[in-house]
């Protein structure tokens, strides 16, 4: 009865998504105008790192427009599909769509993995305080077995995410709902051991048993209410205005979900002006909460940094480095061109912090906040669209940095 309520609120969303991309194409004078505006790049990606090894693939983004760029902002689809020498493999596709004249908002987040990740328990802070509250034996700098805070864990993965909103007369208000699915399955803890005494036990089985979730896979699908209000003169890399999000998701068991649980996402962004003669040469603000406002969540589903809609909040860490049933997330970040009369190319400084709660260990949201900075370089390879391939280096605590390459702007 679960699959038949997902598969049919699935069908739902896509079909509804294509009757409102119909209801825009009025005209083929402007199917013409959107096709003239279509932006495309085929980005590779070759790049390494422990936790999975050699990666290669594709990184296609595209932007475009559909109705009078003025009265319509550009839309943008991101996608990869990517696979690893440790047998791995990715497929995503990110969209934030504006029909005509900006009348409705359309918002999709759809994945799939074939993955593993170091998990690292819940809160941030002292690593030691964490992983002890949840089954772990902690002995001058050691963790029972030589486990140290890093804990690897195998599992698919796949989500479908979907929102429609529409704008409310010629304000740049939006309202409206979405769908929500995450599947896990075939979850695998790589260090768990229960035939030792004592037995090994990670953060994810001790929150799994704890909380009522089967500790092989499970399932959270939901519905969503929305509110937006986005000013920005350029979703893809904004020079001026404001954007906030507003989205609290109900998931009930009749949906599909394992448990009932209600969750409440918040975001605002702002755009400063440096320079009145540059308009590139700006100050960035992001922030956003995630927060759990009712009943449980399994763990993988807890809020954590690196799973908003286009994995980018976290830079230096990587994903889910922190998770937690609260998490709210800052970053601030500097941009100025590299040319005196030109935006080829330009640079970025940035700083971000996190912060997450444990429940089980006492850590209570803001106690412990942990610290990244880097920097990086922009290529503008669409002036009009402002496109910009993004090289971003970054160093947080713990011993983390990370290397970042990815198309249009962190926010």
């Amino acid at each position: 009865m679960k699959k038949i309520y997902i598969i049919s609120l699935m069908l739902l969303c896509l079909t509804g998504r294509d009757y409102l991309l119909a209801q825009s194409d009025t005209t083929q004078a402007q199917n013409q105008k959107m096709i003239q505006e279509f932006s495309f790049v085929p980005l590779p990606v070759l790049a390494a790192n422990p936790a999975v090894g050699f990666m290669f693939g594709v990184a296609p983004s595209a932007s475009w427009l559909m109705g009078s760029e003025q009265t319509t902002h550009r839309s943008s689809a991101v996608s990869t599909v990517l696979y690893t020498t440790k047998s791995q493999f990715m497929v995503f596709i990110k969209s934030n769509i504006f029909l005509k004249d900006d009348s409705w908002n359309l918002m999709g987040d759809w994945r799939y993995f074939v993955f593993s990740q170091p998990t690292y328990g819940l809160g941030t802070g002292s690593q030691s305080a964490k992983l002890a509250s949840n089954g772990f034996e902690y002995d001058d700098g050691s963790y029972s077995k030589g486990i140290k805070e890093a804990q690897m864990i195998e599992f698919n993965y796949f989500r479908f995410y979907e929102s429609a909103l529409k704008r409310i007369g010629d304000t740049r208000f939006f309202t409206g709902i979405g769908y929500h699915l995450d599947h896990h399955s075939k979850i695998k803890d790589k260090l768990l051991d229960l035939d030792t005494v004592p037995p090994v036990i990670t953060s994810h089985y001790a929150y799994s048993l704890d909380n009522g979730f089967d500790t092989d896979g499970y399932t959270l699908s939901g519905v969503s209410v929305n509110g937006l209000y986005d000013s920005r003169d350029n979703p893809i890399n904004p020079y001026s205005g404001r954007y906030a999000f507003i989205s609290f998701h109900i998931n009930p068991e009749f949906l599909g979900s394992d448990k009932n649980s209600t969750t409440l996402w918040v975001e605002y962004r702002d755009y400063f002006s440096m320079s009145k003669t540059r308009p590139r040469n700006l100050l960035g603000l992001w922030l956003f909460g995630n927060f759990v406002t009712s009943g449980e969540l399994p763990y993988l589903d807890l809020p954590a940094i690196g799973w908003d809609q286009f994995g980018r909040s976290g830079r230096a860490y990587a994903q889910g480095r922190f998770r937690g049933e609260n998490l709210t997330y800052a970053e601030l970040e500097y941009r100025f061109p590299l040319q005196k009369d030109k935006d080829k190319f330009g640079a970025v400084i940035f700083a971000n912090a996190s912060t997450a709660s444990n429940k089980e260990a006492n850590i209570d949201l803001f106690e412990n906040i942990d610290p990244a900075a880097g920097v990086g370089l922009r290529f503008m390879i669409d002036k009009k669209a402002r496109t910009n391939i993004t090289l971003d280096y970054g160093w947080g605590k713990y011993g983390a940095q990370g290397f970042y390459l990815n198309v249009n702007e962190t926010f």
